[in-house]
């Protein structure tokens, strides 16, 4: 077991590295000048050049790189083209933001996910069974910012009994989670929509093996030999399709932030691209990329704790 996490460690910072030089070149060898996006098109070739000096973009590409990938992993990310301030403790502020509305996306999905998929799979010959699948197929059918549109207007503008946009911070209690309620629903309810045709297919699967029928001949009901012996089999695709699904409540938070108008790392990286604030965008997806490798990572040392007979295939 000790070699598979140290080997599955040595895959993860290799893949973090390819996936810095990645992120870098191709950012890196974009069309435009950010000297001449700031100064603009009446700035002379001669301020643009001192520009260019100033904000480090005259040297070559592998040059550049290794100072951005040294600073970032250092905690020094550089200095943003735009504001002319530290990009770093930029960063760690909207991504404090965006995990915690993607840790609340999550919740939400998983709340949503496990009993619609559970009940959906166990009375598929029932109209009810009908009815969660169908519940489910709309869910998946509606994008994230109309689902936060539809959330505004019902419970912000006719209700009136939630806000519809802004943050607070954790340390302000009740207001924190009456501002994270109606974003993290939003980002959720698909995504919760997606993770539960997952979970019917996987408890489905697990209802028709052979160590169920043993299990309901030896004197158990059909629910009972499901939460003993089926669920912990079925949670493993379940667990894997979950990682997978972050990645997407991440990139659904992009949209999410600019619908609510939350300061996170969406938010963020809409205004560096507006102002092609390279240094700003390259650390903003670098973070992106470290915190899906890591959720992939998690998993996969989490996979062989919930089924044992992985623990051997490892």
């Amino acid at each position: 077991m000790l070699l598979t996490v140290l080997r599955r460690l040595g895959i993860f910072i290799l893949t973090v590295l390819v996936a810095s030089a990645v992120v870098f070149f191709l950012l890196g060898v974009l069309p435009g000048d950010p000297a001449r996006a700031q100064l603009g098109l009446q700035a002379s070739e001669e301020e643009v050049q001192a520009l260019r000096e100033q904000l480090g973009v005259d040297r070559p590409l592998p040059v550049r790189y290794v100072e951005w990938v040294t600073g970032f992993f250092t905690g020094d990310m550089g200095v943003s083209y735009a504001s002319r301030s530290p990009v770093g403790p930029q960063v760690f502020d909207a991504l404090q933001v965006s995990l915690l509305l993607v840790l609340g996306g999550i919740c939400v999905a998983v709340l949503i996910a496990l009993p619609l998929g559970i009940l959906s799979a166990v009375r598929h010959h029932r109209p009810e069974g009908t009815l969660f699948s169908a519940i489910s197929q709309l869910g998946i059918s509606i994008p994230n910012f109309l689902a936060g549109l539809l959330l505004i207007a019902i419970f912000a503008v006719a209700l009136g009994w939630l806000p519809s946009g802004g943050w607070a911070a954790p340390a302000a209690g009740v207001d924190f989670f009456r501002h994270i309620a109606l974003p993290a629903l939003a980002l959720g309810l698909v995504n919760g929509a997606i993770l539960a045709r997952y979970t019917r297919a996987a408890v489905l699967e697990v209802m028709r093996e052979d160590f169920m029928r043993t299990a309901r001949a030896k004197g158990l009901t059909p629910g009972s030999a499901l939460i003993r012996h089926g669920l912990r089999n079925a949670l493993v695709p379940v667990v894997t399709v979950t990682s997978i699904e972050f990645a997407n409540l991440i990139i659904g938070a992009v949209v999410i932030e600019t619908v609510f108008v939350i300061p996170g790392l969406g938010s963020n990286l809409i205004r560096a691209v507006a102002n092609r604030d390279l240094v700003m965008i390259q650390s903003i997806v670098m973070c992106v990329v470290i915190l899906v490798l890591v959720v992939n990572l998690l998993v996969d040392l989490l996979r062989p704790i919930i089924d044992p007979r992985l623990r051997s295939a490892s």
